[in-house]
């Protein structure tokens, strides 16, 4: 787990040094539409990124658990597939939540 974490994070950063040079303005050229790296839009951008990953797997071990606990006792399943229900609501909102504070980051860049 910790190489696959160090890859992606390598992975990352290897991106946004290929994109610097990409998105840098140009010197005297004051014709064209030039944008800047902003560090808001970035953070937003990842913010987003993290929260979908982290609800997929927050997602992903609510499923795997509650039908691991429905396949070792059957007769507790409604009762474990409620409160997995009610587990994924409260996750679901807090995603949507992150996410709209990154839309609202994202909204507020300046170009």
């Amino acid at each position: 787990m910790l190489k696959i974490s160090r890859l992606m994070v390598l992975s990352g950063l290897f991106l946004l040094l290929l994109t610097t040079p990409l998105l840098a303005q140009t010197a005297g050229d004051h014709t064209s539409t030039s944008y800047t790296l902003s560090g808001a839009a970035v953070g937003a951008g990842l913010g987003a990124a993290f929260t979908i990953v982290g609800a997929g797997l927050g997602f992903g071990k609510i499923g795997a658990a509650a039908l691991e606990s429905m396949a070792r006792q059957p007769e507790v399943a409604g009762r474990v597939q409620t409160a997995m229900i009610v587990i994924a609501a409260l996750l679901e909102g807090v995603t949507l939540f992150a996410l709209v504070v990154c839309i609202v980051v994202a909204g507020q860049v300046r170009f």
